[in-house]
């Protein structure tokens, strides 16, 4: 049985990316998604081990120095992870796991997994990512133009990926991304052992 690869999801806010994995899910039962932990609280209608795996301050902390997680991070004074265990167990499964993380946690994982796959999810332009995230209608101007120049600023990592998907349409953004996804396990190092022809 194949094994499982990581294929990791990164872009800036507004471009699309969860819709995009939604689809992706949605399109292959197969495909895993990686559900993070955090130490913040739950929010109403949200459940433990679905939305994410909710653990206390001190878990978590304990989780970090047992090398527990691929990623981790602190946000507006809660923790973020990416639990390496249930990665581990689906890609065993022979699933393909998902990773929509910010850049800083990508490079984390490429150090500690340098056969995940990055993808670098861009907009057509700066103006329609403006024009997305002003059309969410969830942020004033100053967070809107705040969210852009971080966007801008870390674009400059977008060149050390393995590949670049541009989200005009989430239909092409999703079929490019599963031939990315095709081509990955078409590799010969993994499929001449798959094809018992050592």
């Amino acid at each position: 049985m194949k094994k499982g690869k990581t294929f990791i999801i990164c872009g800036p806010s507004g471009v699309g990316k969860g819709t995009v994995v939604a689809r992706l899910l949605a399109s292959d039962p197969t495909l895993y998604f990686s559900i993070s932990a955090t130490t913040r609280a739950p929010r109403p209608g949200e459940e433990d081990g679905v939305h994410y795996h909710f653990l206390t301050k001190e878990k978590f902390e304990s989780w970090i120095a047992a090398g527990d997680f691929l990623e981790h991070a602190q946000f507006v004074g809660n923790l973020y992870g990416t639990p390496r265990l249930f990665v581990d167990q689906a890609m065993e499964r022979g699933q393909d796991v998902l990773l929509d993380i910010e850049i800083q946690g990508a490079e984390q994982v490429r150090q500690k997994r340098p056969d995940a796959v990055r993808i670098y999810v861009a907009p057509p332009s700066w103006e329609e990512l403006e024009r997305r995230l002003i059309g969410r209608g969830t942020e004033d101007m100053e967070k809107v133009r705040s969210r852009l120049a971080r966007g801008k600023e870390e674009f400059a990592a977008a060149k050390d990926f393995d590949y670049f998907v541009i989200n005009d349409t989430v239909e092409h953004a999703v079929e490019e991304i599963r031939a990315i996804m095709t081509a990955e396990h078409c590799r010969p190092v993994e499929r001449i052992g798959r094809a018992g022809l050592r």
